[in-house]
C-alpha cells in the first residue's frame, strides 16, 4: 500500500499563494494517477484536480482553474498542487490521493490510497 504524506499547508492573504507537496513511498509512483482533493468544514471532499501518470492529462474543477497547477516528479515521487490567487473559499484540509487506474481520475471511487491532509486557510 502506498503511503502519502502531504506538506507545504499553512495560513495565508486572499491573494496570496502556497505550494502543497505529496510525497509517495512507494516503487510503482510513475504509474499512478494522482488527485488533490479538499474538504471544507461541513462539506463533502471535492476534487480539485489531477494528473495522469505521465503528466500529460490534467483536470481541475472549475473553480481553480487558471489559479492552480498539479505536477508531478515521477524521479522524486512527489506530485505538487501551486494555488496562486486563493481565496477565503480555498479553505480546507487537502488530501493527496492515488488512483490505480493511472489516469487523471474524476470521481473520488477512482481512487485509491490517501494521504492524512493538510490544512489551508485563506484568510479575507
Amino acid at each position: 500500500q502506498e503511503q502519502l504524506v502531504e506538506s507545504g499547508g499553512g495560513l495565508v492573504q486572499a491573494g496570496g499563494s502556497l505550494r502543497l507537496s505529496c510525497a509517495a513511498s512507494g516503487r510503482t509512483f510513475s504509474t499512478y494517477g494522482m488527485g488533490w482533493f479538499r474538504q471544507a468544514p461541513g462539506k463533502e471532499r471535492e476534487l480539485v484536480a489531477a494528473i495522469s501518470w505521465s503528466g500529460r492529462n490534467t483536470y481541475y474543477t472549475d473553480s481553480v482553474k487558471g489559479r492552480f497547477i498539479i505536477s508531478r516528479d515521477n524521479a522524486k515521487n512527489t506530485v505538487y498542487l501551486q494555488m496562486n490567487s486563493l481565496k477565503p473559499e480555498d479553505t480546507g484540509v487537502y488530501y493527496c490521493a492515488v488512483s490505480r487506474t493511472g489516469m487523471a481520475a474524476t470521481g473520488i471511487s477512482g481512487y485509491d490510497y490517501w494521504g492524512q491532509g493538510t490544512q489551508v486557510t485563506v484568510s479575507s
